[in-house]
């Protein structure tokens, strides 16, 4: 006798039983933007529902984020002066390492993961030195790493560059290595392809580049097999885990690259996927509960272990609720 699919699907209990995706609480990141000052939480208008935080209230949203069971944070920093250098960005004084140092003293066993990139921190916001008009690529690894470092003492208990310099992987574990800071792990955006759906981030960062574009670094949207090859790439020069950013318009890439790492692979629910969603959800034409969860489980059935995405709390609630 035939069992149909039709007979799984009419009891909730016997749905998730035979569900072949699962989602968890610890697979989700959430991430936060740290401005330097105090006092600080202020709406990000392009992003609605997020917020900028100065590291001295970054504590109010780290309480939020854990009671919706949510364990992993991905930090971003917005700094007040800016240099040709991004040097705030490896200052051992910088809004992400005192944003690092307060977190773990409030909340030491959550995971906080800091994202490696310049583009924050430039006067021009190119994620790394320029020569000309172009990004120098190798003059910018000492300074990645030298970041990486800086965060890891900090407390980071992973760095997460973003930045797509060809070999910034190899530097800043020879950087963490030599400090003796072996167990700091390196989850690399791996496969970042030069995207317009970062848009909304840009502004909630203020990291928009003052000329050109960074296609000149980060990945062509038309490529899969390049993809690949970064990722592999990466694992070889000692990442940890890799990312794949976008999430939703690079779930074949996603694919692609899950079916050849040995590493765990994230995707990154960008700002612009939220932003959507949102926006549609405001007027009535997504139920945003319900597109959020569906967005998040294409990403794991697209084969990802870790999801960063804006809905996490929400996420991690619905998942707690039994609604998903």
């Amino acid at each position: 006798m035939i069992i149909r699919p039709r007979r799984l699907r009419r009891n909730k209990i016997i749905r998730d039983l035979a569900a072949e995706t699962r989602l968890s609480p610890s697979m989700l990141v959430y991430p936060l933007f740290v401005r330097e000052g105090r006092g600080i939480v202020e709406d990000i208008p392009a992003m609605p529902g997020q917020k900028r935080y100065s590291p001295d209230t970054l504590p109010r949203a780290l309480e939020e984020v854990r009671k919706a069971g949510v364990n992993s944070v991905l930090l971003f920093g917005i700094p007040e002066h800016k240099d040709e250098r991004g040097s705030e960005a490896y200052n051992d004084d910088g809004v992400i390492q005192q944003a690092l140092r307060e977190g773990k003293r409030h909340f030491p066993d959550i995971c906080f993961i800091a994202d490696v990139c310049l583009c924050e921190y430039t006067s021009h916001g190119h994620c790394g030195l320029l020569k000309g008009e172009a990004v120098d690529n190798d003059p910018t690894l000492d300074l990645l790493a030298r970041t990486a470092l800086s965060q890891a003492q900090a407390g980071a208990d992973m760095v997460a560059p973003s930045d797509m310099m060809d070999g910034r992987v190899a530097a800043i574990r020879a950087k963490l290595d030599g400090a003796g800071l072996e167990d700091t792990l390196i989850f690399s955006y791996a496969v970042k392809y030069a995207s317009a759906f970062y848009g909304p981030f840009r502004e909630a960062a203020g990291s928009a580049p003052s000329f050109g574009d960074r296609r000149g670094y980060q990945m062509d949207p038309r490529n899969v097999r390049e993809g690949v090859r970064e990722a592999l790439l990466d694992i070889e020069e000692g990442a940890d885990m890799i990312m794949v950013k976008p999430g939703l318009p690079y779930l074949d890439v996603l694919r692609a690259v899950k079916e050849r790492s040995c590493v765990p692979v994230g995707a990154y629910c960008v700002s612009g996927e939220y932003s959507m969603i949102k926006a549609a959800a405001e007027r009535g034409w997504l139920d945003e509960r319900r597109v959020a969860a569906e967005s998040a489980i294409c990403l794991a059935r697209g084969g990802a272990d870790i999801i960063v995405s804006y809905f996490a709390p929400e996420l991690a609630r619905m998942m707690k609720e039994g609604e998903l």
